[in-house]
């Protein structure tokens, strides 16, 4: 059943110094592999109206490829909203696609990171075709909503068209075809401003239309290419996948389909955007496909299942086409990622796993108990599985030790395991017992590995949060943060976040305890200015100081609250900063950080260095009032939520004192210190 891919692999190594005017052009990528490549660069001529149409004026020119017969093509996907080391992976792909020597590169739009003024667009933008310029292909750009979206300082002038005319000044038409061995690439734009408001937005299916000069245009291209073999098209956005409720791109793809269909002549179509390869077609003979990215963010689900960086390549003859997509030494075919697959396994890999019952620890810490896991197969595919039932602590034993099996489509099964615990302390070799699942899909003529989940068994501890007091966690600033999972604890629609923390610095964005990501709440101390956000129905409902007030090496207590109708921000005892906003809170499945921001992943990023005392979390809006009472050590009640004390650690985490139980995970090696 397992499909073996075809690989190719060349090494390359260079001992040659990167330039000095490398390094000032693109400080980000810390090499210069992408210049290797065998050979002189593909010869190319300019562009003539014979080969090359456009409505656009005043744009960049582009040189053609030299026309021949047989051709290959590569198509690139996105490369931005990842890390700016990100240009790395992209450069380790005009590396791989020299290797290849294909006729031309394309690409699906995204290409810088942007979102900015004019000045820091220009220096990604000379990045980015410093990147592409290596290719001993030529290549070709599209533009994207990273490449066209202007965002400015307070209080700026939006641009008409916001960066349409940058994109075309650096990198060409934002629209264009060429004609190249028989075949013609059309190139489509679809950020057009909406003509009413002047407004770009890929969320709004009034904006996702495309205007009469561009369909026009369109319609009389394709005319131009009717006695081609193929038609490809190129655009950023996956048009084609419609509405998803209020958002989405509506259907007014439906009527530029139809164009194409009845040109009779076109084989593929080409975007990016979702950072995920899938395919919807072959549509009435047209390909649509969607690519994932090459170097952009990569959401990390799993690379079998199309999150992955990659790049297409196009085998283009004259009674048909051939596609492969190629990471790094795999070649896996587009059309299988359905989005039925898609949604399949994801349905499985995120399914709810809650071991149970709790496993009790004795006054000794010994354990001897049962507990089981029940797993659910909710698609029509069988899935294999194996359960394994570990521990870093070697106190921990299980019988039996894993279990695998089959489960068939809509089947469930329900996992039984027997653990035991020697007496002994809980010290700081002390690990939870943990379950680890591995499955795969099995799909017609591939087995796609689901991505490998970790379980925490929950275990019940005597005198939990019992440590001596008047202790407090060191947090470095670097790799240390608690991670607390979200399930485990509920605060409902109003909250209270406080938390009493001595900071060694306040340098750039930083998150002291917060699970917000586009949804929830947090406290955040960048730059020593205080904020608190909570998302309330569609934006966050922020309050923040007016400037810095926090001072390194000084015991701060900040609370964070909303009540329904109002959230509130309190330093040292004092209201800085309160908004009025109502609605209901949007939730997130992330755990909560401390000691840092949360990203996408449940990980940390934006680090706190310095101490943290005490972190509370209430279901209630605690204080009222210009002023309120700081106690230096707070206890749990029946309001409470969450209480980390930070008076005692057990093995890789940090007992909760609420009712809630819901234990912080300690991630990095944040260690108890004396509380001055």
């Amino acid at each position: 059943m397992r499909l073996r891919f075809p690989l190719a692999l060349a090494i390359l190594v260079s001992l040659e110094p990167v330039s000095a005017q490398i390094i000032e052009v693109n400080p980000n990528i810390g090499h210069t592999r992408h210049h290797h490549r065998h050979g002189a660069k593909l010869p190319t001529e300019a562009a003539s109206p014979q080969r090359f149409i456009t409505s656009r004026e005043g744009a960049a020119a582009l040189m053609l490829p030299e026309e021949k017969d047989a051709f290959q093509f590569v198509v690139f996907g996105d490369r931005t909203g990842g890390p700016v080391d990100g240009v790395s992976v992209l450069a380790d792909a005009v590396r791989d696609v020299n290797l290849l020597g294909p006729d031309m590169v394309m690409t699906v739009g995204d290409l810088i990171q942007g979102y900015n003024n004019g000045d820091k667009w220009v220096t990604q933008a000379n990045e980015y075709k410093e990147i592409m310029g290596q290719l001993a292909s030529p290549w070709f750009p599209v533009a994207g909503n990273h490449d066209t979206y202007w965002r400015g300082k307070e209080n700026e002038v939006r641009p008409p068209g916001e960066h349409d005319s940058l994109f075309e000044t650096h990198f060409g038409p934002l629209w264009y075809a060429f004609e190249h061995k028989d075949s013609w690439f059309i190139v489509l734009y679809s950020d057009e401003s909406n003509p009413k408001t002047n407004t770009k937005d890929f969320g709004d299916p009034e904006t996702q239309k495309m205007s009469p000069e561009q369909f026009n245009w369109l319609a009389e291209t394709l005319k131009k290419a009717k006695d081609a073999n193929h038609v490809f098209l190129f655009l950023h956005h996956p048009r084609w996948l419609g509405a998803q409720g209020k958002k989405g791109y509506g259907d007014d793809w439906n009527r530029v389909h139809e164009l194409l269909k009845s040109a009779g002549n076109v084989s593929a179509v080409f975007a990016g955007h979702v950072h995920q390869m899938r395919s919807d077609g072959p549509r009435d003979g047209i390909e649509y496909i969607t690519l994932a990215t090459t170097g952009g963010h990569v959401p990390g689900y799993g690379e079998s299942l199309g999150f992955l960086h990659h790049y297409d390549v196009v085998t283009v003859r004259k009674d048909g086409i051939s596609l492969a997509a190629i990471p790094v030494g795999k070649v896996l075919d587009p059309r299988e990622m359905t989005g039925n697959l898609i949604s399949e396994t994801k349905l499985f890999g995120e399914q709810e796993l809650t071991p149970g019952p709790v496993v009790s620890l004795a006054a000794d810490a010994s354990a001897n108990a049962s507990f089981h896991l029940e797993i659910a197969n909710p698609s029509t595919r069988p899935v294999d599985f194996t359960l394994n039932a570990d521990s870093e602590d070697s106190r921990w034993a299980f019988s039996p030790d894993h279990r695998h099996g089959t489960l068939q489509p809509g089947e469930k099964k329900t996992l039984e395991f027997q653990v035991t615990r020697l007496a002994s302390p809980i010290d700081e070799s002390f690990r939870d017992p943990r379950l680890t699942l591995e499955a795969e899909y099995l799909a017609p003529g591939f087995r796609y590995t689901i991505p490998k989940r970790e379980i925490a068994v929950p275990v019940d501890f005597p005198n939990d949060g019992a440590g001596p007091p008047n202790r407090a966690l060191r947090f470095d600033g670097v790799e240390d943060f608690l991670r607390v999972p979200s399930k485990s604890f509920d605060p409902g629609e109003t909250i209270t976040l406080e938390c009493r923390f001595k900071a060694d610095h306040f340098n750039g964005r930083t998150g002291l305890v917060t699970k917000a990501q586009g949804s929830d709440y947090g406290l955040f101390v960048s730059n020593g200015k205080p904020t608190f956000n909570t998302f309330i129905g569609e934006r966050y409902l922020s309050v923040t100081a007016s400037q810095p007030v926090l001072e390194p090496g000084r015991w701060h207590h900040l609370a964070g609250q909303y009540d329904g109708r109002e959230a509130r921000l309190y330093l040292d005892g004092k209201l800085i900063a309160a908004k009025a906003g109502e609605g209901v809170r949007k939730r997130n499945e992330l755990p909560l950080v401390i000691g840092g921001d949360v990203d996408g992943a449940g990980t940390a990023t934006s680090y706190f260095s310095g101490l943290i005392d005490y972190v509370r979390l209430s279901k209630v809006p605690r204080y009222q009032g210009e002023e309120i009472a700081v106690p230096e050590r707070i206890e749990s009640d029946a309001d409470t939520t969450l209480l980390l004390q930070m008076d005692e650690i057990t093995g890789l985490r940090l007992p909760d004192s609420s009712p809630s139980a819901a234990h912080a995970e300690r991630c990095g090696k944040p260690a108890l210190v004396p509380n001055r």
